[in-house]
């Protein structure tokens, strides 16, 4: 069975980079019938955020990206939380021990910073080699009688090679002489990410290891560990970077955003998740608009890019209107009345205003500019109205507002038919261009030049009188 897992930090956000990397893993399992598991990397307590967990839990909810085991779902393979298995990695240190694959180092940081600088200046092409690689029997046990504090790193073979072959960027070879003895476990007995992935990995069964393109360089160390406990590699999936427009790396420090920053600015859950599975990935096809459930099916990993992905938000807007579009309506007004003022629900009928700005809407935070002209029409500047693709100025407005009132107040049946009926016969009757009418009408209705909807539209919504009453406002402010 395919078995993935996602095993993020606890760091108190969900960045793009880690959301993609749970998708991509999430997808894999569930096209091929499999488990998806969520495993919770806490060894390096510094970084450790409070309530950060639930953050994950409820970030992987919205996004609709459910999880067959965890940390409160028990598959059998727990705990899931890596400070939780602290006996399972010291179990399996001491074997890596034992076999000489690994050996603990006294040193302190003063003497490592030290060491490592005198072995440089007499090394500089090789990697950075421990002198407690090579303490005797006796040497070790006084040091562990003493008490005398220790890591453990990895015995890095000084011969041979080592072949990684990842599922996007094909078969790699290193000389192991090339590869630093990267700590394995810390002074206060946590393990490292790179032994602790590894032994979880392992015995949670997971077939596919999907992640970041930067732990690229370090599985061949990985797969010296699975060498050393005699186990089987699973299949590597790295992701090539995300990077800003800029060509930089995406970066919440530099104010890039997260998943919860997204859905903050009005972003759907779905587009998100449609847009971050493509940055990297794309079906072989056009088609660019995908719900989870397209994904799972059309989703494989060979189609994964090397090349490093460009984040635009202009794109993921674009998805996103799409996404609104294709919205059940009682499911988007829903969600839209959140953002509409309480004046606003007491004045109209919002529904109608839902289904006006529905189809026009990039995201949902945009509400509030976009429908503020229905509950009132601030002082209206006369340049407004100057728009010579619609043979409008001023002057002419002036005079079609006026003309413009007899046919609104002889409509009796109010909608948005009978209104554009009425601003149609105007236009017969002066023998002008439909813009030369419906230009100062929304201009006056709106005091807006861009608006969600035309004149009829949001006179049919505001009313009669309303409408009556905007426009003749708008005749006193331009006479």
């Amino acid at each position: 069975m395919v078995r993935t897992r996602f095993a993020p930090s606890p760091t108190g956000y969900m960045h793009i980079g880690n959301l993609r990397t749970a998708l991509y893993a999430y997808l894999i399992a569930k096209k091929s019938d499999g488990k998806f598991l969520l495993r919770i990397e806490d060894t390096d307590q510094k970084r450790t955020v409070d309530d950060s967990v639930e953050v994950i839990y409820s970030s992987l909810a919205l996004a609709g990206i459910e999880y067959d085991e965890g940390p409160d779902k028990d598959g059998g393979f727990g705990p899931y939380i890596q400070s939780e298995r602290r006996n399972i990695y010291k179990k399996h240190i001491e074997e890596l021990i034992s076999s000489g694959k690994a050996f603990r180092c006294f040193c302190t940081k003063e003497e490592l910073e030290k060491e490592r600088e005198d072995f440089s200046k007499k090394y500089p092409a090789k990697p950075f080699r421990d002198k407690c690689r090579d303490l005797s029997a006796a040497e070790i046990d006084e040091n562990l009688s003493s008490g005398k504090p220790f890591i453990v790193r990895q015995r890095i073979p000084e011969t041979g090679t080592t072949t990684f072959n990842d599922m996007v960027f094909g078969s790699i070879t290193v000389e192991n002489n090339t590869l630093d003895e990267q700590v394995l476990m810390k002074a206060d007995g946590l393990p490292t990410y790179n032994f602790a992935n590894v032994i979880d990995d392992h015995l949670m069964e997971i077939t596919h290891v999907v992640r970041g393109y930067e732990y690229l360089s370090s599985a061949h160390k990985y797969n010296l560990l699975y060498e050393s406990f005699g186990w089987d590699i699973p299949q590597y999936i790295h992701l090539p970077h995300i990077l800003r427009e800029d060509g930089k790396k995406l970066s919440k420090r530099e104010g890039d955003a997260s998943f919860q920053d997204l859905l903050d600015l009005g972003y759907l859950p779905s587009a998100i998740i449609n847009y971050i599975a493509m940055l990297g990935w794309n079906p072989g096809t056009e088609e660019e608009f995908f719900t989870m459930h397209d994904l799972i099916s059309k989703f494989t990993p060979e189609r994964i890019n090397k090349s490093n992905a460009i984040f635009s938000m202009a794109k993921l807007t674009w998805l996103n209107n799409l996404h609104i579009k294709a919205m059940d309506f009682e499911a988007f007004h829903k969600k839209a009345s959140d953002h509409y003022t309480a004046e606003l629900k007491e004045m109209l009928d919002t529904k109608k205003i839902s289904k006006l700005i529905m189809e026009r809407l990039e995201t949902f935070n945009q509400i509030p500019e976009k429908t503020d002209f229905f509950i009132e029409v601030p002082y209206i500047d006369p340049a407004l109205y100057d728009n010579k693709k619609m043979k409008s100025d001023p002057v002419s407005a002036k005079i079609m507002l006026d003309k413009m009132i007899p046919y609104i107040e002889k409509v009796e049946t109010w909608n948005n038919e009978t209104v554009f009926a009425a601003f149609q016969e105007l236009i017969s009757a002066e023998g002008c261009k439909a813009g030369t009418v419906l230009w100062p009408a929304r201009i006056a209705l709106s005091g807006k030049q861009s608006t969600p909807g035309g004149a009829s539209e949001i006179a049919y919504i505001i009313g009669k009188n309303e409408t009556l009453k905007r426009i003749r406002d708008a005749i006193k402010h331009l006479s």
